[in-house]
């Protein structure tokens, strides 16, 4: 073989290895990479104990993240009404824990981060859930009252209850009222709005449930807690209205039908719980019982129609994760979904003493099982959250 063919046989064969380098370098750098786990390692992780920066788990703090304290507390006192005394006292204690927690990053997001806090504030789609500290301080309150008979700090509550009432309510719809660019119908209703019936009514029910200790006061009270519960029942047909009509007449994705509109229900059963305490107190004001056919028959609409919403947000749920496909993914909204199952354990056994209707019994006594289990659920969902969730990643600034 001569010079030049051995030649052309060496280029020949350097081409083809080139090729075959080529070849396995594209090959290699299409195989999937491996994602860095330092990026899905949560706060209470070792690595994320050791790198966690508490700064974006403060300025993405829920506005609705009081839902949280709602629920714990209506399923303590649901507990509670059925004897189940260690539940109840350590709900309540973790309740507390809770509270003050919320209310101090929620406090620090407000001076540090004022411009998001200030602008959740104005988006339509996310303002209704600061209601929930209105409500979830309520609650809290009325666990002090029935749990530990403290009625000192469930006065205090009370008062705080209707001052941040006052502020947030008539901010609230100030700000939706003379809004410019107002966003478009689809995009700001949703459940959340019934915080305002829930906001409302819980501080009804807890100036109900500490009537006895204003004294000379105790009518006053009474009147107020009657203005509150019309006043929630007329705000619930009001937006319930606008809620259906956007379900019913605008396309609804299943990322879009949040667990918040379980709220459908909880905002009748808690009203329902207003009214049958309103009943249960006529004896204490000769106007209560000249309008008791009244308190009866409103109390008792409201709970037909919150009973009627169980079933269908239990088959548009099943229509979400089963024929959706959306997984079942912890977020703070799935409190809202807890609180309702416990009101509603609560008001039914509350009106069925007030309308002397044994037979009802029967529902809250199964009711509170489920309760207590959506609770432990969204517990244990709460905390894989933490623990898995990428609540740290690199490059945070």
């Amino acid at each position: 073989m001569n010079f030049t063919a051995e030649k052309s046989l060496n280029r020949l064969a350097d081409t083809i290895w080139n090729d075959i380098k080529s070849i396995f370098i594209i090959l290699f750098s299409l195989r999937k990479k491996k994602p860095n786990s330092k990026k899905h390692l949560g706060p209470l992780s070792p690595y994320g104990l050791r790198h966690w920066n508490p700064r974006k788990n403060i300025s993405e703090l829920a506005p609705g993240y009081f839902s949280l304290v709602m629920a714990t507390g209506i399923v303590s006192i649901a507990a509670h009404n059925y004897h189940f005394t260690f539940i109840a006292h350590g709900l309540l204690y973790f309740n507390i824990a809770a509270y003050l927690w919320l209310v101090i990053l929620t406090a620090m997001r407000f001076i540090m981060y004022w411009e998001r806090g200030v602008a959740d504030f104005f988006n339509l789609n996310k303002s209704p859930g600061f209601l929930s500290f209105v409500a979830g301080s309520a609650v809290l309150g009325s666990q002090f009252t029935l749990i530990w008979s403290h009625y000192g700090l469930g006065i205090i509550m009370y008062f705080l209850s209707v001052c941040t009432w006052v502020f947030l309510i008539y901010t609230f719809f100030t700000v939706i009222t003379i809004a410019e660019n107002k966003p478009y119908f689809t995009k700001s209703i949703n459940g959340l709005w019934l915080l305002i019936i829930v906001a409302t009514q819980s501080i009804a029910v807890l100036g109900i449930l500490l009537v006895q200790h204003f004294g000379y006061h105790a009518q006053a009270v009474l009147f107020f807690s009657l203005l509150l519960f019309l006043c929630g029942c007329m705000f619930y047909i009001i937006i319930i209205t606008f809620i259906t009509f956007r379900m019913s007449f605008f396309d609804l994705t299943a990322h879009e039908f949040a667990p918040s509109y379980w709220i459908n229900m909880g905002a009748t059963a808690i009203s329902v719980l207003a009214g049958s305490l309103l009943i249960s107190n006529a004896q204490n004001w000769d106007f209560l019982i000249s309008i008791l056919p009244f308190l009866k028959g409103f109390t008792l609409l409201y709970w037909a129609i919150g009973t009627w919403w169980i079933p269908f947000i239990v088959i548009m749920g099943i229509w979400r994760t089963v024929l959706k496909h959306l997984p079942l993914k912890y977020h703070p909204l799935y409190w809202s979904m807890v609180f309702p199952l416990g009101m509603y354990t609560v008001c039914t056994s509350e009106m069925a003493t007030a309308l002397n209707l044994p037979f009802l019994e029967k529902i809250p006594a199964v009711f509170v099982y489920i309760a207590i289990g959506s609770w432990i659920v969204a517990f244990i969902g709460m905390l894989g959250y933490y623990i898995k969730h990428p609540v740290f990643k690199e490059g945070y600034p």
